[in-house]
């Protein structure tokens, strides 16, 4: 799933250890943008953290997953971000077209004579 959301807080970064070693955990607040706005908290998990673009007011392009769990009888929901770029730094392949000439018009022998 992706999601365009703007960023309206940054909580802290939580670390510790696990049996798999290290890890870290970032949790940010969006807000979706229309008529309606949504606030959603999405996890952002070890190399998967950017801070360069982690900033209060930028406007991110989030891929994520939803994955729900049950506790003692409660079910919890995690939105986790698998991807995060700045919206609109998307790199878009250059238009091949404009490396193209325009195509020469060769007059054919017997062409004069066309009424168009």
């Amino acid at each position: 799933m992706e999601l365009k959301a703007k960023i309206i807080q940054i909580l802290p970064l939580q670390t510790g250890e696990g049996k798999n070693g290290t890890w870290r955990k970032q949790e940010i607040i969006v807000e979706t943008d229309g008529q309606i706005k949504r606030k959603i908290c999405v996890s952002i998990w070890g190399d998967k953290i950017n801070e360069s673009i982690l900033k209060t007011g930028n406007v991110l392009n989030i891929s994520f997953d939803i994955e729900s769990r049950e506790y003692n009888g409660r079910w919890y929901t995690d939105v986790k971000a698998w991807k995060t770029e700045l919206a609109g730094a998307a790199t878009q392949p250059p238009d091949a077209g404009n490396d193209v000439p325009p195509p020469i018009e060769e007059e054919l022998p017997g062409d004069t004579d066309l009424p168009f």
